[in-house]
This record gives structure tokens, C-alpha cells and sequence, in this order.
């Protein structure tokens, strides 16, 4: 409950804030666990994405965040959850994959922090790994805005066609298709990005 009355507020911040739209909803699947992969330039992103999407939303956050007095107690209670970066932190992969197993929304920023310049930074195999683990469909997404975030800016939050587990092709047992399954994931953000504001 909540969640629902922090979005309905956020949603309408961001409406009164930004010039915002959301492209590519239709491709959103129907029902089941499933994970948003987008790129990340602000803070501002978590919210992007989460009110561009109706179904709750989990998130994974780094871990000094929920040390953050008015800040940690917000977004746990927004339903994000902690994740030591650098660290091959097992527990919170762990949690991850079970939260899609569950049938719950996944959100990942496969960056692993924001870009300064908006460039698209090299992914992170993490986003790669749950998804294979947990057998589920990875939703590419993107931010676009154009050089700074101010008042009024146009945003689009824009999603892209699914990467199905198989197409993914994820090997628990090979690290190497990680890698590969990670440059897919990036490469369908770029392509989203390439199209711009819209």
C-alpha cells in the first residue's frame, strides 16, 4: 500500500517537473517475475523507472544508501533491498533471483553506477547471472534525456522487446556466456538510447 501512494505521489511530481513519457509499455510481459534492465545517469532513474511501470517494483540499491538517515528507511520501505558492490555479495543475488522466482519485477541498473557524461558504461555481469539463475526474461530498458536534468527537461522512459531466457543464453556452469549474455543486455539499451528523447 505504501509503494502504490509513494508512486501516485512521485508520478505526479515527476508530470509537474519534467516534460515525461513512457514509450513501449505494450511490451511489457503480462503477469510473472521478470527483470527492467536500464541504463543510469541520475538519481532520479529509480523513479523514472518506477513510476513508467505499474507493477511493484523491487530494487536492488548499494548498501551505504540504507545507512542514509530518511533515505534508508524510504527505500526499504519502497521495497529495495541491499547489495555490497565489488564483492561478489552472494546473499543479495541470492534474494534476487528469489524475488523473480516469486514473481515479482526486478529492477537492475547493469552499469552498477551512473555515468557522468551519459555515455553507456560497460554492463555489469549481474543482471545476467540472476536472470539465468531464476529462468526469467530480461525487459531492456532505457532513460533518455538530453545533456543535463533540469526543470522542464523532456524525460522518455523507453522499453524495449524482451530477451527471452533462451535468447539470453545463460550457462550457470560457463562464465563466459555471462559475458555474452551481458553484451546483449547492453547492446539492446544502446539501441534504445540511439533513438533518443523521442
Amino acid at each position: 500500500m505504501f509503494y502504490r501512494f509513494a508512486r501516485g505521489i512521485l508520478w505526479a511530481l515527476v508530470r509537474v517537473l519534467f516534460r515525461f513519457r513512457v514509450e513501449g509499455a505494450e511490451k511489457l510481459p503480462q503477469g510473472g517475475g521478470y527483470l527492467v534492465a536500464s541504463n543510469h545517469r541520475t538519481n532520479f532513474d529509480p523513479v523514472f523507472v518506477g513510476v513508467a511501470l505499474k507493477p511493484t517494483l523491487t530494487f536492488m540499491a548499494k548498501i551505504e544508501l540504507f545507512d542514509t538517515p530518511l533515505v534508508g528507511p524510504l527505500i526499504r520501505a519502497l521495497g529495495a533491498f541491499p547489495v555490497e558492490r565489488g564483492k561478489g555479495d552472494t546473499g543479495a543475488v541470492d534474494f534476487a533471483v528469489h524475488t523473480v522466482e516469486e514473481g515479482k519485477v526486478l529492477a537492475m541498473f547493469p552499469e552498477g553506477t551512473r555515468s557522468t557524461d551519459g555515455t553507456l558504461q560497460r554492463g555489469k555481469t549481474g543482471c545476467a547471472v540472476i536472470a539465468g539463475a531464476a529462468k526469467a526474461t530480461i525487459v531492456p530498458a532505457a532513460v533518455c534525456f538530453g545533456e543535463k536534468l533540469r526543470f522542464r527537461t523532456p524525460v522518455t522512459v523507453r522499453f524495449g522487446d524482451p530477451i527471452s531466457p533462451k535468447a539470453l543464453g545463460v550457462d550457470a556452469s560457463s562464465p563466459r556466456t555471462f559475458r555474452t549474455g551481458t553484451r546483449l543486455i547492453m547492446s539492446n539499451i544502446a539501441g534504445l538510447l540511439e533513438k533518443g528523447i523521442g
